[in-house]
């Protein structure tokens, strides 16, 4: 589905939910085929209006895996676990959402096109009830005292009265974000999906340089004193993957996994298989497509010479090839469909609790360094910078390393399954401004020279993340340098 497609459906879906009709919403949101983290969000939110907790707890899975650092899906999914009565995973959320507000008293969502504040004392909040929950009463007590040092308006008044419940035991309400209100596309985007006559009347424009093609202006780029110059604004590049192929027949797909595709387009072959069918990409997309369908592609520099479209095939297209169900590309399909694997003869299933929830297969009863190695290179991370738990707290009691007895792990597998909860620990790195930077966009970050700035995530190699003077949003890498470790 084409960006254009996935605005329309996206505007659709938010204007069906403004007029209440919430089941047309969930099904225009369900139709778009590539949902990015803001599109999941808001079907896991009609899923919890639907009581569905079971569908709202997988939508917030994938909104937190396409945006880790979206505190909101971590408060929603948090909720969820708690309406579910799963208190343990649950309090892991609302701590996650906790440490993603950075310290900040709140996240204002509007630039965002939500129309909802997020507050760390509503967070505690609700760390507070979960562990009420539990039977640990001190333990809640304490997450209210902290709540009430991040209380900024009177409406917070909740707080004292949840703390005369948590003095008499008594239960309180659970602060709950409104599920109606949703995530909308950029208003400027949508605006630009109206048809608009862009020629007008035809003006004659020429170069000032003599004999130049060219026709037209381009703007001037800015400049910075004495700094270097700004990169261009961050894109995501990607390698081509696979072996360039032309489509020489349409093909309609009969299933989910298999991808549509018309004579002229080009396809990139990502794996064959034996039964002739290839796992290819096209548009980003990702599918199956017979391979008898497809002709192999040699592009090189003398192909721009050749501007003509080749006309597609007058003859018949092949018959379709039978599919051998169970050995299609199952390390290309598995990545893209979380599917929890079933237990077979010895194995266990270990599930484990991180921004994401993943599993891992390993024998029952393995020793530690084989569960850390698998667990690490799940997360692409050095065994020695992850940390796992049997609780969400990695407490003394709870923490397994390489000195534990993994008999206390093993013991609590069920029907080959077991738990687990992982941390992971992170090295702030900080940065100093050797140029002032003005921010052009509202979501970059101003700073003058000499300011310290603290990095949270590298976009690209021109493009940084990082926060100063209470401010975060990205910056050109090039006006920075790292402050050596010893000196911060």
């Amino acid at each position: 589905m084409s960006f254009v497609d996935t605005l329309r459906h996206w505007d659709e879906a938010v204007t069906c939910v403004n007029r209440q009709d919430f089941s047309k919403a969930l099904e225009i949101f369900l139709a778009i085929q590539e949902p990015n983290s803001k599109i999941f969000f808001d079907i896991g939110c009609l899923h919890l209006l639907n009581q569905d907790f079971d569908a709202a707890e997988k939508a917030f899975d994938c909104s937190i895996r396409k945006d880790e650092h979206l505190a909101i899906a971590f408060f929603q999914r948090g909720i969820t676990f708690y309406k579910k009565k799963r208190y343990e995973e649950s309090l892991a959320d609302f701590q996650k959402t906790f440490k993603t507000l950075r310290g900040n008293q709140l996240i204002d969502y509007k630039a965002l096109g939500l129309r909802y504040i997020l507050y760390a004392c509503d967070v505690l909040h609700n760390m507070a009830l979960v562990e009420a929950q539990l039977g640990r009463w001190e333990k809640a007590q304490e997450y209210l005292m902290k709540a009430l040092d991040y209380k900024t308006e009177a409406r917070f008044n909740i707080i004292d009265k949840a703390l005369q419940s948590i003095l008499k035991q008594k239960l309180f309400k659970l602060v709950e974000f409104q599920s109606k209100e949703m995530f909308k596309p950029n208003k400027h985007y949508v605006a630009e999906l109206e048809k608009k006559d862009y020629l007008g009347k035809a003006k004659v424009v020429a170069s000032v340089v003599p004999q130049d093609e060219f026709s037209g202006f381009a703007p001037l780029q800015p400049q910075v004193e004495d700094g270097p110059t700004c990169p261009k604004e961050p894109v995501v590049l990607r390698a081509l993957e696979g072996d360039p192929h032309t489509v020489l027949f349409e093909f309609i797909p009969e299933t989910s996994d298999e991808l549509a595709v018309v004579p002229g387009n080009i396809v990139f072959v990502l794996q064959k298989g034996a039964d002739n069918w290839a796992y290819v990409v096209f548009n980003e997309r990702k599918g199956l497509v017979p391979y008898n369908y497809l002709e192999r592609l040699e592009i090189s520099l003398a192909s721009n010479k050749n501007k003509g479209i080749t006309p597609p095939p007058s003859r018949e297209p092949p018959t379709r090839p039978e599919r051998i169900q169970g050995r299609l590309f199952c390390s290309f399909i598995s990545s893209h469909h979380f599917q929890e694997k079933q237990s077979t003869d010895n194995s266990c299933i270990v599930k484990v609790h991180f921004n994401f929830n993943f599993v891992v297969s390993v024998p029952s009863g393995s020793p530690y360094t084989m569960l850390i190695e698998k667990i690490s290179r799940k997360l692409n991370l050095p065994s020695s910078a992850v940390t796992l738990s049997l609780t969400s707290e990695a407490s003394e009691q709870s923490v397994i390393s390489a000195n534990t007895e993994m008999e206390k792990l093993w013991s609590r597998a069920s029907s080959g399954r077991v738990t687990l909860w992982c941390n992971t620990k992170e090295e702030e790195v900080h940065l100093v401004a050797l140029h002032s930077y003005e921010s052009s966009n509202p979501e970059d970050l101003s700073f003058q020279q000499g300011d310290k700035i603290k990095l949270l995530s590298k976009i690209n190699q021109d493009w940084l993340e990082g926060q100063c003077n209470g401010n975060t949003g990205i910056f050109p890498a090039s006006f920075v340098e790292e402050v050596p470790a010893n000196s911060q």
